[in-house]
């Protein structure tokens, strides 16, 4: 039963924790992943509250957030993203208390990648999130009188690949999926098509 106090799977129960519920959150409903987010940081406070911590290292791991948001918001400037990653190895192999101060509890080579991982995964996704956030959205343009393919059956509702993306779709009479149509107007994300007949 040691491992039930082991600091390293604390640590990894406390890590993984945190990054499925960062990820619960941007994409709810689920459930798979608040469950499993729940589970291991239920486990990962018993096994905290059986061994003692440095508050200093928590502070350290939380500081780290800043230099990561700056990173992720002034790009290019790599030094934000090595400062924040820093942090986190720091805080992580000292996370926990042990009878000599400066001897890490945690697996100094296991906190490392941990850390990279995390830190490189997050970095990757927040990045991708704000590029979609500052693109220009496509309600904006003007597709009317254009041709695509019916995706899947149109009728009350359905999906057309219209200008290079997909878009959902209302047409008046039913198309079969995989047909040519056009354009007839636009209302918000939704196109009014029709069928393209063969003459």
């Amino acid at each position: 039963m040691d491992f039930l106090i082991d600091p390293n799977i604390a640590y990894l129960a406390l890590v993984i924790g945190f990054a499925l519920a960062i990820m619960a959150m941007t994409a709810p409903g689920t459930g798979i992943l608040e469950v499993l987010a729940f589970a291991l940081l239920i486990f990962a406070g018993f096994e905290i509250a059986n061994q003692p911590f440095n508050l200093w290292a928590l502070i350290l791991l939380v500081v780290g957030v800043v230099p990561f948001i700056y990173a992720v918001r002034k790009s290019g400037k790599w030094y934000y993203l090595l400062a924040a990653t820093l942090a986190f190895i720091i805080g992580s192999v000292f996370l926990f208390s042990s009878d000599v101060w400066w001897q890490p509890v945690v697996n100094p080579i296991l906190a490392t990648i941990v850390s990279i991982l995390i830190v490189g995964f997050f970095w990757i996704v927040v990045r991708k999130g704000m590029e979609a956030l500052r693109r220009q959205p496509s309600n904006t343009k003007d597709l009317t009188k254009l041709t695509g393919v019916a995706r899947t059956e149109i009728h009350h509702e359905g999906s057309v690949y219209v200008g290079g993306e997909e878009w959902s779709a209302h047409s008046k009479k039913p198309i079969a999926a995989n047909t040519q149509v056009k354009v007839i107007s636009k209302q918000g994300f939704i196109l009014e098509v029709e069928e393209i007949k063969d003459n």
